[in-house]
């Protein structure tokens, strides 16, 4: 089996630097045209099954990643592929100098999410890894010759795939993934192998850096 996990496209958060979460965003232009180039990138792949998280930035990408890649097939939806919950944090301005939230928990977030707290009122890291990877491990399970198509977010992604980083105390695996990054595992009885990392099939010059600064 094939699985690949893509990150939702842009949002208005994403640029403007405001914290998403459960916040149900949709994709902005510049979201729909990255989602398109990676669906036409993906040209020539038949999937069999599309499940996406059901906040509307995933489930957009997911829709045009299909009708691109000339995929005619339903989209299910799995809670489990949500983004953490930030929960007073949600909509709250992160970046330096115009910050609305705690300066070291931020930081923390952002550069060694295994000692953060967690958001106040929101989700945990352990909470996320234990709903991320319990989905991907019960679709492993399923060891079958399909290929799926995930849509996801970004903190979502690297929860899930943490187990099967090299360096699994590098929670963010050396950056935040850019807007619709491909990750595809292969399975094999049961068992998953990251053989493509973060892949973007766009120029990152369309795709501004916004968390180099942490």
């Amino acid at each position: 089996m094939l699985i690949y996990v893509v990150r939702h496209g842009e949002t208005n958060a994403n640029v403007n630097g405001y914290l998403q979460g459960w916040t149900n965003d949709p994709l902005n232009e510049n979201g729909r045209k990255l989602a398109m180039i990676t669906g036409q990138g993906m040209r020539g792949i038949k999937f069999d099954c599309c499940i996406s998280s059901p906040l509307i930035r995933a489930r957009e990408t997911a829709e045009i990643i299909l009708k691109e890649s000339g995929n005619d097939i339903p989209i299910l939806f799995d809670d489990r592929l949500k983004e953490i919950n930030m929960g007073e944090w949600e909509r709250k301005k992160f970046r330096p100098g115009e910050r609305e939230v705690d300066e070291h928990e931020i930081k923390m977030f952002f550069t060694d999410p295994f000692h953060f707290a967690g958001c106040p009122k929101g989700e945990t890291i352990a909470q996320v890894c234990e709903r991320t990877q319990g989905f991907l491990r019960e679709l492993l399970l399923q060891d079958d010759d399909k290929t799926y198509l995930i849509t996801t977010h970004g903190f979502a992604l690297r929860g899930m795939l943490n187990f099967l980083y090299d360096d699994k105390s590098d929670y963010w695996h050396g950056h935040v993934p850019y807007n619709c990054a491909v990750n595809i595992i292969e399975g094999k009885q049961g068992i998953g192998r990251l053989i493509t990392d973060d892949k973007v099939y766009y120029d990152l010059d369309d795709a501004v850096d916004q968390y180099a600064k942490f």
